[in-house]
């Protein structure tokens, strides 16, 4: 869409957010003109940092109190992410050692 601008959210934003917002695969649709302007950035924790859903999240926006997502640490999950990236997402969830 013309003048827009588009943000994916990561990995860490889903898992906070305990899925109410899902990550995506970057994928570009390049335009017939061939003009597009990209700025990539990206801002990570730090590698010891726990990742897990907000409780006030997942106790506000679900009935019944449910995780769907576990807690694990930003470096656990991004050695798991090095190996799998161009594989569905969900199972690298399970793959990370749960704190």
């Amino acid at each position: 869409m013309k003048n827009t601008i588009v943000i994916n959210t990561g990995d860490q934003i889903e898992v906070l957010s305990n899925g109410r917002y899902k990550s995506t695969w970057h994928r570009v649709l390049a335009t017939p003109d061939g003009n597009r302007r990209s700025i990539a950035s990206f801002y990570n924790p730090s590698l010891k940092a726990t990742i897990a859903p907000a409780p006030e999240l997942v106790e506000k926006y679900n009935e019944e109190i449910n995780q769907t997502y576990p807690k694990f640490l930003f470096g656990d999950y991004m050695s798991v992410y090095a190996e799998q990236k161009f594989l569905p997402k969900e199972p690298r969830f399970q793959s990370v050692r749960a704190v």
